[in-house]
């Protein structure tokens, strides 16, 4: 039997007709199907206008079917699709558009996002997915690690911000400031130097007998004799050997009185020392010390306080790291200080121990000396004159502002 067929048009209609594939299965009967159809209310836009959502609910669970997003089918923006319905009263085939419709399980309990609504993925999250997806297992693992660290960095912020919040709530905000403002008045002397501020006489600031006890000054009493003994040929030759210059102008000009000449030399010995052990690239040993004539009481002090243990080759080994050098150029200072009447030359104590003259003023900043400039002739050449730079302890101590702003990095040519 022949059979007419009627072609309408997508002008012709706005309606079409909408075939729905369920993801699980096949309907055996679909009058038990209350099937909806939703289209978008912006009718303007020509993007959103022909968006459409197929809803179809049954006793058990309802589907969900849309033609943009995710969920929906592809082909239908490939290809065009088209269905025949036939009337059997006049037997005529009409051809409308159709669109295809993927029909999805709508669980109880979630819910259909629209695409608009979601977060926009940052590029990390995209590189993270396509890791998942495509990568080696190398890189897999590296990825399972930094998301553990993530989480290991919150769970340690969150505890941090926790017990930072239980100690404003027992101390009090004003307490907490006054503790850090001591705290700062404590650290602005560096490097653990004894330092007593309430002191009435400038000698008291740094106290001597810290810087040597009793018994450490009484062990120096051999070496600081041949250091009071020494003639003019010898201190020329120790000027030739590369002696330290600030010892030098001491031995050069030590007082006639034998007290205060065993008392200076005893202690430029003990600076000398001190210098020596700064300018050791390598570890610090006993043998060093053995050299040097050093009683042993001091040897000790000095590998105690002024080195670090360091294990190495599998032998334990003192070291004299930055920081402990540092140390030992803040206690140079301050023994330098009792040496030259609460006075001390800072140009010759940086040039000796090979250290920036900035590094030594911040020192001498934060020691909370005055300081000055003096101009000296050279002893080399006449009519060449050096500007030095001299620290003195005056009470009460400077208190210098500290300086915040940041070292500007060159740039890369």
């Amino acid at each position: 039997m022949a059979a007419t067929c009627k072609w309408k048009s997508c002008k012709e209609t706005d309606e079409g007709a909408y075939i729905v594939k369920f993801s699980n299965g096949l309907v055996k009967n679909a009058k038990h199907l209350d099937v909806k159809l939703f289209k978008h209310e912006d009718e303007v836009n020509p993007r959103k206008k022909n968006r459409r959502i197929v809803v179809a609910e049954s006793n058990r669970l309802p589907y969900v079917g849309t033609n943009f997003g995710s969920g929906s089918l592809q082909c239908n923006n490939l290809c065009r699709y088209f269905v025949g319905v036939l009337d059997k009263s006049t037997m005529q085939l009409n051809v409308h558009n159709a669109q295809l419709f993927n029909m999805l399980p709508l669980i109880p309990g979630e819910s259909a996002v629209d695409d608009n609504t979601k977060q926009a993925e940052t590029y990390r999250e995209k590189v993270d997915a396509l890791i998942e997806a495509f990568g080696t297992t190398r890189q897999k693992r590296a990825l399972t690690s930094r998301r553990l660290n993530e989480v290991g960095n919150e769970t340690l912020q969150q505890a941090v911000a926790q017990a930072a919040s239980n100690v404003i709530v027992q101390k009090g905000v004003k307490a907490l400031r006054k503790e850090v403002i001591e705290t700062e008045a404590q650290t602005e002397t560096p490097l653990c130097l004894p330092c007593n501020t309430a002191a009435e006489k400038p000698e008291d600031v740094y106290p001597f007998d810290q810087l040597l006890s009793p018994n450490e000054f009484a062990a120096l009493k051999d070496v600081g004799m041949k250091m009071a003994t020494l003639t003019p040929k010898e201190l020329q030759k120790m000027r030739d050997e590369g002696s330290p210059q600030v010892v030098l102008r001491f031995l050069e000009s030590l007082p006639s009185e034998d007290a205060a000449r065993d008392r200076l030399s005893r202690c430029a010995w003990y600076l000398s020392f001190l210098i020596k052990i700064s300018l050791q690239k390598r570890s610090v040993s006993f043998k060093f010390g053995t050299e040097n004539d050093c009683p042993k009481i001091i040897l000790n002090k000095v590998l105690k306080n002024f080195t670090v243990e360091s294990f190495n080759n599998s032998r334990l080994r003192n070291m004299v790291t930055v920081s402990m050098r540092m140390k030992l150029v803040s206690h140079c200072l301050a023994l330098l200080l009792h040496m030259g009447d609460q006075t001390a030359n800072l140009t010759l104590l940086h040039r000796d121990m090979d250290i920036r003259d900035t590094k030594m003023l911040e020192l001498a900043k934060a020691m909370g000396l005055t300081l000055s400039r003096h101009t000296v002739s050279s002893g080399e050449e006449e009519g060449i004159k050096d500007e030095h730079r001299i620290a003195s302890l005056v009470l009460p101590l400077v208190h210098y502002e500290r300086r915040m702003e940041r070292r500007k990095r060159k740039k890369m040519t």
